[in-house]
C-alpha cells in the first residue's frame, strides 16, 4: 500500500508540470533497466494455495522517438518473484517474464513523461495487464540518458492491481534539440572623436610615441625617441721649456690636469707625449733632452691618477722644428712637449 500511495503522489506531481524545454527529437534508442514489481496474487488458479508477492529483476528495452512529444518502446523483463506455498508451508522463488509495448507522451517535449501500455506476464500462468505511469529522463551526455519511472498495472484476466518501478540507462541515436542560447545583439559601437595628444611636445603623437617624456632639448626620430650622433672630441697639450731644461713649470699643471681629466672621462683612450728641442746644440743630446721632457710630463699625468700603460713618450729632438728661424724666439717655441688626443663620443642631437 505504501508503494502504491507513492506512485500516485509521483503521478500527481509530474502531471502538474506545465512547461519544459525540448530535450530530443526523432531517433532510436536502446537501454537496460533494473525492475521492481509489487504483486499481491493469492491462491493462483494454476497452483492452488500459492501466493506470489514482490519481484526484482532486470530487462532490456528499445524505443523510437517520433517527435518532441511522442515515442514508443518494446520491453522485456526477466523477473524473480517471492512466493509462498501454503500447502507446503514454505517460501521459494519463482521465475517469470514480462513482455510488452508502451506509448510515451513527453510533457511539453521535456524530461517528464506519461506512459500507457499493455504487457504479457508469464508467472505460473499467463496474464495480460494494462499499465499507466509516469517517468523522468535525464541526459548525462548528448546521447546517454538515465530514466526512472513508476506505473500501475491492472490485470485483464485476473483483475490484479499491482505497481512497479524501473531505473534504467539508455543510449539515444537521435539529435540534440535543446534550444540554442539566444543571440545577443552586438553592442552598438559609438565612435567618439578623441583629439590627438602630444604630451611631450616632440611632434610625435602619444599613440605613436615609443619614448614618452623626451626632454624638450632633444631632437627625436619618427618613434619619438632621442636622436644620437657620433661626435669627435679632442684635447691638446703644449708645454714649453727653458733652454737645456726638462722640468715642468708650475704654470702648465692646470693644462696637464685637463688632459688627465679627459683620459679619465674616456678610459679607452691613450696619450702619446712628443718631446722636442730647438736646433741649438748637438742632435744626439737634443734627442735625449726631448725624451726627458716628455717623461717629465708623463710623471705629472701619473701623479694625477693616469695609469702608466696608457702613456707613451717619445723624444724627437730637433727633427720637427715648429719654427726654423735662428732666433731666440724661434728657439723658445721649439723647446716643447706636445700631445693631441681624440676619440668618438655618442651625443644627443639637439633641436
Amino acid at each position: 500500500m505504501k508503494l502504491k500511495s507513492l506512485t500516485i503522489a509521483i503521478a500527481l506531481a509530474a502531471t502538474s508540470v506545465s512547461t519544459f524545454a525540448a530535450d530530443k527529437q526523432e531517433g532510436f534508442y536502446i537501454g537496460a533497466f533494473g525492475d521492481y514489481y509489487d504483486a499481491s496474487w493469492e491462491n493462483m488458479s494454476a497452483q492452488a494455495g500459492l501466493d506470489v508477492n514482490e519481484s526484482t529483476g532486470f530487462g532490456l528495452e528499445a524505443g523510437y522517438r517520433f517527435s518532441d512529444f511522442w515515442s514508443a518502446r518494446l520491453e522485456y523483463a526477466d523477473l524473480d518473484f517471492n512466493a509462498f506455498d501454503k500447502a507446503a508451508g514454505n517460501r521459494n522463488n519463482i521465475d517469470g517474464s514480462r513482455f510488452g509495448i508502451d506509448a510515451l507522451y513527453h510533457l511539453d517535449g521535456g524530461p517528464f513523461y506519461g506512459l500507457v501500455g499493455i504487457k504479457s506476464m508469464d508467472v505460473v500462468d499467463d496474464n495480460t495487464f494494462l499499465n499507466a505511469g509516469v517517468g523522468y529522463r535525464h541526459f548525462i551526455t548528448d546521447n546517454l540518458f538515465a530514466n526512472v519511472e513508476t506505473a500501475v498495472y491492472q490485470g485483464i484476466d485476473k483483475g490484479y492491481t499491482d505497481v512497479g518501478a524501473k531505473l534504467g540507462i539508455n543510449y539515444f541515436f537521435g539529435q540534440n534539440t535543446m534550444p540554442a542560447e539566444p543571440v545577443q545583439p552586438a553592442p552598438e559601437v559609438v565612435e567618439v572623436m578623441v583629439e590627438p595628444v602630444d604630451s611631450d611636445n616632440d611632434n610625435i603623437l602619444d599613440a605613436d610615441d615609443k619614448c614618452p617624456n623626451t626632454p624638450m632639448t632633444d631632437a627625436v626620430d619618427g618613434t619619438g625617441c632621442t636622436l644620437y650622433e657620433d661626435k669627435e672630441v679632442t684635447v691638446s697639450l703644449l708645454v714649453t721649456f727653458p733652454n737645456d731644461k726638462a722640468a715642468v713649470s708650475q704654470r702648465y699643471l692646470d693644462d696637464i690636469d685637463q688632459v688627465a681629466s679627459f683620459l679619465k672621462d674616456y678610459p679607452d683612450t691613450t696619450v702619446l707625449l712628443e718631446g722636442h728641442t730647438s736646433a741649438v746644440g748637438k742632435a744626439t743630446y737634443n734627442k735625449m733632452l726631448s725624451k726627458k721632457r716628455a717623461d717629465s710630463v708623463a710623471k705629472q699625468l701619473i701623479a694625477d691618477g693616469i695609469a702608466s700603460d696608457r702613456i707613451t713618450t717619445v723624444g724627437l729632438g730637433e727633427e720637427r722644428l715648429k719654427n726654423e728661424a735662428n732666433t731666440a724666439a724661434a728657439h723658445a717655441e721649439n723647446r716643447r712637449v706636445e700631445a693631441h688626443i681624440k676619440t668618438i663620443k655618442t651625443v644627443k642631437v639637439l633641436r
